[in-house]
């Protein structure tokens, strides 16, 4: 049997943001076909793919698609199914200071998608799309954007944490 979650909690140490208790904090990452009643909701994590790497040299950011949970022989698994963001380049853009990231394509750009343990999610992350120099049409809003835009920058301005992990 398989359960299906429409969220997820992350509980991470940001010894930067002093509001938690001893530097803890907890955050809500959703994967939701219908949010609030009005569309589907699914949000931007740091996964964790390294330990000896410092900052976002040891992150990839994903975005979740569904959470679930299985038992088998006995241990409960709780999953993700993600699709990966590949960084851009070698250091963070000149201009805005921030990492900059597309979707991962493989084979004839099928988007790349992969099952992890929810204990390799570290926390949530922020992308902004790159507008470009054109109008953004009528149709893009908050619920459809990061299917919208191919390369979006990591918002390392978000919070204290956020900017000590994407610097």
């Amino acid at each position: 049997k398989i359960w299906v979650f429409n969220s997820a909690c992350s509980r991470f140490f940001a010894p930067s943001d002093l509001s938690g208790i001893g530097g803890m904090r907890i955050e809500y990452i959703r994967a939701c076909p219908m949010w609030r009643n009005e569309a589907p909701r699914y949000d931007c994590v740091f996964v964790n793919i390294g330990p000896e790497d410092v900052g976002i040299r040891g992150l990839k950011v994903a975005r979740i698609r569904a959470f679930f949970s299985f038992n088998y022989g006995g241990t409960l698994y709780p999953c993700a199914v993600v699709r990966w963001f590949d960084i851009i380049g070698d250091s963070p853009d000149e201009d805005t200071g921030m990492w900059m990231v597309r979707p991962a394509c493989g084979t004839n750009n099928a988007p790349v998608y992969n099952i992890i343990h929810v204990d390799l999610i570290y926390r949530a992350a922020h992308l902004i799309p790159v507008y470009g120099r054109r109008f953004l049409h009528r149709d893009i809003n908050l619920h459809n954007s990061y299917d919208s835009f191919r390369t979006f920058y990591v918002n390392k301005y978000a919070d204290h944490h956020a900017f000590e992990l994407a610097s």
